[in-house]
């Protein structure tokens, strides 16, 4: 059997195509979303009646949800071996740092950045207590210290503190088999990034799928954007 994948925020955009290429490859997916129905009608949109690609409702702000999605899945298929943390959300782009609303903040840091960790606080010891796990965090290019502006802060915030959080997440497990990066997907055409974005969803997923299916000996610990390695 091949290995499964759970794939946040999957009911449209990255997260819809991330699932397409990794059912493409041949693993087995669940879908995840807040929204059951509306993750079953994306499910339906990959064409496929196949038994490799299962709808899920999990909602990452809530601890239930995550541990309902978790027995869903261990029941269905024994385990997570790859776990891509897409759901996010984008509050306030074009304000001013100190004009965004505190309940905004919270609300971005609860979904991108706190929500992550407690999916990854679900699924990622059991990796490691298999020896085989594969981590990857949607981040982006906003979330760089290296470059960052004044772009969405709220947003830009959660995705420095995810990457962050990757760090700390790759070198807690470096030695029990499981591989954690994040990942820059780049201005995609989504609901989120717009009809402007001059990359195709296609090619945003690629890297977080080539992330998702790393071997062995694979990196760890990094930011990727277009499969190469980009400054934090």
């Amino acid at each position: 059997m091949g290995r499964v994948a759970l794939v946040t925020g999957a009911n449209r955009g990255l997260g819809l195509e991330t699932s397409r290429q990794l059912l493409a490859l041949g693993l087995r997916v669940a879908m995840a979303g807040r929204d059951r129905a509306a993750v079953e009608r994306a499910r339906r949109e990959l064409a496929t009646t196949s038994s490799d690609a299962i709808a899920v409702e999990l909602d990452v702000n809530a601890a239930a949800s995550i541990e309902a999605a978790r027995r869903e899945v261990s029941d269905r298929w024994g385990g997570v071996d790859v776990l891509v943390n897409n759901a996010a959300v984008l509050l306030d782009e074009d304000a001013s740092v100190l004009t965004i609303p505190a309940e905004h903040f919270r609300r971005t840091l609860e979904t991108n950045l706190l929500g992550a960790i407690e999916v990854c606080r679900v699924f990622v010891p059991a990796m490691a207590e298999r020896g085989y796990g594969r981590v990857v965090n949607v981040s982006s290019g906003a979330g760089q210290l290296s470059t960052m502006s004044t772009y969405a802060p709220a947003y830009s915030i959660s995705k420095a503190a995810l990457n962050a959080f990757t760090r700390i997440l790759a070198e807690t497990y470096r030695s029990r088999g499981v591989l954690a990066n994040a990942v820059d997907p780049g201005w995609v055409r989504t609901d989120m990034g717009g009809p402007s974005a001059p990359r195709s969803p296609e090619e945003g997923a690629d890297t977080i799928v080539w992330l998702a299916t790393l071997p062995d000996r694979g990196p760890t610990a990094g930011f990727f954007r277009d499969r190469r390695p980009i400054a934090w």
